[in-house]
């Protein structure tokens, strides 16, 4: 049986058993707060823990590397829609220690791509035709916490963002949840 195979057997269980009462929140964040945080499997739970965040508390946006690389793009919009839409009043843009984003090269990370059969053609053409800097948009970062401050300034300075919207910038120790403040 494959993983997918037992989630959705397990599921079946779940819906039939109602085991889903104990997760019951409506759509809009009860503080009020976005965190925008890395997709690491250490923070899926740590986190909310670290924080003492209930489900419901907080709508959640995970990429890689807690990074927005675009002041246009899918992140900035999640971020918009919760402010917009959900009445959030903080965003939380939560980075960590010990990213994989930290370090990541992009001429590297390409060459991965291409031994799993990409053609390099489709990346040219990513390049030459959709006006996309790929060296730069698959580049990681050198310090986290820089990383963090980039990302809280693109918001704080968008149009789109209100002024009374406040803006934090945080790392967390993916070891020992300890949150270091980055800008408050």
């Amino acid at each position: 049986m494959s993983h997918i195979d037992e989630m959705l057997e397990f599921n079946k269980k779940f819906v039939e058993n109602k085991e889903y009462m104990s997760s019951s929140a409506t759509k809009h964040p009860k503080k009020k707060m976005v965190i925008l945080t890395c997709m690491d499997t250490r923070l899926t739970h740590l986190l909310l823990a670290a924080l003492n965040l209930k489900n419901g508390d907080v709508q959640i946006v995970k990429v890689a590397g807690a990074v927005m690389r675009h002041p246009f793009g899918d992140v900035m919009r999640s971020l918009l829609v919760a402010v917009y839409e959900l009445g959030v009043e903080d965003i939380l843009v939560i980075g960590h220690h010990d990213c994989g984003v930290k370090g990541l090269e992009s001429t590297k990370f390409l060459n991965k791509m291409k031994d799993r059969n990409i053609d390099t053609n489709k990346i040219d053409f990513i390049c030459n035709y959709c006006g996309i800097n790929v060296y730069e948009w698959l580049n990681g970062f050198d310090d986290v916490s820089g990383s963090v401050l980039e990302t809280v300034n693109m918001i704080r300075q968008h149009p789109l963002i209100p002024a009374d919207v406040r803006v934090h910038g945080f790392v967390i120790d993916p070891s020992t949840g300890k949150i270091d403040n980055v800008t408050h």
